[in-house]
C-alpha cells in the first residue's frame, strides 16, 4: 500500500519555530510584504518501510500530476516481485471487487484486470477520477483508494508531510519556491537514509488492542509509530557556546537537528 497526497501551498515567507538566535535579539519578523511565490510538494509515501518520493511543483495541475504519478507507480511496480498469472478471471475480479465492498459510489472495473499488486490511497479529487488516469491505474494492477471528505485523517501521507515541514521549514525564512523545494527534497533524503515505519492506529485498532507494546501518535492522520520520532539524537545534543572574541557575545552553535538544511544554515557559523 501506498499514499498520495499534495501539500502546500508554502509561501515564502519566514515560518514559525526554533532558532538559534544572539542573546538578547530574538528573532523579528521583517516588516516588508514581500510575495515571494508559492511551491507544493507532491508526495508519495509507504507507511510499511517508511520511504518517501516527492517533489516540489509551483502548479499542480493533471498536465504535472499525472505525469509525476505515472513515473513513480512505474519504478515503484517494477520493484515488486513478478505477478502470478491467476488460471481463472473471476478469482482476479473477486479481488479487485473486494476492495470495492461497501462503497456507496465504485467506479466501473474494466473487462480485463490483471493481477492486483498495488493499493493507492489518496483524496478524492477531480483530478485522480479522470478516465484515462483510473483506466491507467487499473491496466497496471494498481487500486485507487478514495478518502472520503472529510476523511483525510486516513491518508497516511498527511502525517509523513507535517513531519518533512517541521523539520523543513520550522524557524526559516526561505525567499523563493525553488528554495523551499530545494529544502524539502534535502529533508527527505535525510528521512529515507533511516526512516520509520508508519502502522495503523485508529480508534477500532485502539479498541482491539490489550496492553502490547505502545504506539506513538502523529498528527495528521491516524498512522502511529512503534517509537517516538527523535527532534534531537540523544547521543548528540546540540551544543551552544560563547565566543570569547566575540565582543557582543553572540551565541555560536552548533545544532544536531536532523534537519540536512538546519544543518547547513545553522552550523559553525555565527548567529
Amino acid at each position: 500500500m501506498w499514499c498520495e497526497d499534495e501539500a502546500g501551498p508554502f509561501q515564502a515567507v519566514p515560518h514559525p519555530g526554533v532558532s538559534w538566535q544572539p542573546r538578547g535579539h530574538p528573532a523579528t519578523q521583517p516588516h516588508e510584504y514581500i510575495r515571494g511565490g508559492t511551491t507544493k510538494i507532491l508526495t508519495l509515501f509507504h507507511p510499511a518501510s517508511g520511504q518517501v518520493r516527492l517533489r516540489s511543483s509551483e502548479r499542480c495541475t493533471n498536465a504535472v500530476l499525472h505525469p509525476w504519478r505515472r513515473e513513480h507507480l512505474s519504478d515503484i511496480l517494477a520493484e515488486l516481485p513478478a505477478p502470478t498469472p491467476s488460471a481463472e478471471p473471476t478469482a482476479t475480479r473477486a479481488a479487485w471487487q473486494m476492495w470495492q465492498a461497501g462503497l456507496t459510489m465504485p467506479f466501473t472495473l474494466p473487462e480485463d484486470l490483471p493481477p492486483l499488486r498495488l493499493l493507492l490511497v489518496w483524496d478524492n479529487l477531480t483530478g485522480h477520477k479522470t478516465p484515462e488516469l483510473v483506466l491507467w491505474l487499473c491496466a497496471h494492477g494498481i487500486m485507487p483508494l478514495y478518502t472520503p471528505v472529510g476523511g483525510s485523517w486516513l491518508n497516511m501521507a498527511e502525517s509523513i508531510q507535517r513531519v518533512l515541514k517541521r523539520r523543513a521549514l520550522a524557524g526559516q525564512h526561505p525567499h523563493s519556491p525553488d528554495e523551499i523545494g530545494c529544502w524539502f527534497e534535502q529533508t527527505a533524503r535525510g528521512w529515507n537514509a533511516q526512516p520509520t515505519p508508519f502502522v495503523w492506529n485508529g480508534k477500532r485498532r485502539q479498541r482491539r488492542r490489550s496492553g502490547g507494546e505502545p504506539l506513538h501518535r502523529l498528527g495528521g492522520s491516524g498512522a502511529g509509530t512503534r517509537r517516538p520520532l527523535p527532534r534531537h539524537p540523544p547521543e548528540q545534543p546540540a551544543e551552544c557556546q560563547i565566543s570569547p572574541n566575540d565582543p557582543l557575545g553572540a551565541t555560536k552553535c552548533r545544532s544536531s537537528r536532523q534537519s540536512p538544511v538546519l544543518a547547513l544554515l545553522l552550523g559553525d557559523r555565527p548567529a
